[in-house]
């Protein structure tokens, strides 16, 4: 699966979103990729991570996480697909950071592949690669369906993403959208 084909994925299953949009980032943007969209679909999701699994078959991964919401749903089948289990870290009440909860815990040394859904500016993987670093793990990489960010979020681990894109994102006082008062949609799963 190449750039073409996941960003056909989007376009077909009705993930591609255009308008006004106040990303989860508090960015201001003229596109949204709606991953639920892909996530309801168990056949879809189920191709897109075998994809996103197939990158990193080699790297002796030995358990998947994945921050909530899509998370779940991804590095669930992500570990199907490479034989290992899966945990999950939720936001943590105080509203930064990650946990883990439910008796999920990582061996220290864990080989440990880090996967997430759309990345715009990384808040949700660095919240996990800080939770991961604090058992002692051994991040091999992060793994993602969809870099919005044109590559311009960088991290200490290799990231593999099934396709990269540059969209725009502006800051809530130089948005052009906002200039012209067109009305915002708010989506995403965290509060501001």
């Amino acid at each position: 699966m190449d750039d073409k084909d996941i960003l056909q994925i989007f376009r077909d299953s009705d993930a591609l979103l255009e308008g006004h949009f106040k990303l989860t980032s508090g960015k201001h943007s003229d596109i949204y990729y709606e991953k639920f969209m892909i996530l309801k679909r168990p056949r879809l999701c189920e191709r897109v991570c075998a994809a996103l699994a197939e990158m990193f078959e080699n790297d002796r991964v030995e358990l998947v996480v994945g921050p909530t919401t899509g998370g779940v749903i991804i590095a669930y089948e992500v570990a199907k697909f490479l034989g290992v289990d899966s945990i999950y870290a939720e936001a943590a009440e105080t509203g930064k950071g990650r946990i883990f909860k439910r008796g999920f815990h990582i061996d220290e040394g864990a080989r440990v592949l880090i996967v997430d859904d759309v990345l715009t500016t990384g808040t949700s993987i660095f919240e996990v690669i800080n939770l991961v670093k604090s058992y002692n793990a051994d991040i091999i990489g992060i793994g993602i369906f969809l870099d919005r960010s044109g590559g311009k979020v960088k991290f200490d681990y290799p990231l593999k993403p099934l396709a990269t894109v540059a969209a725009n994102a502006w800051e809530p006082d130089v948005c052009p959208l906002c200039k012209k008062g067109m009305p915002i949609t708010q989506r995403g799963s965290r509060k501001f």
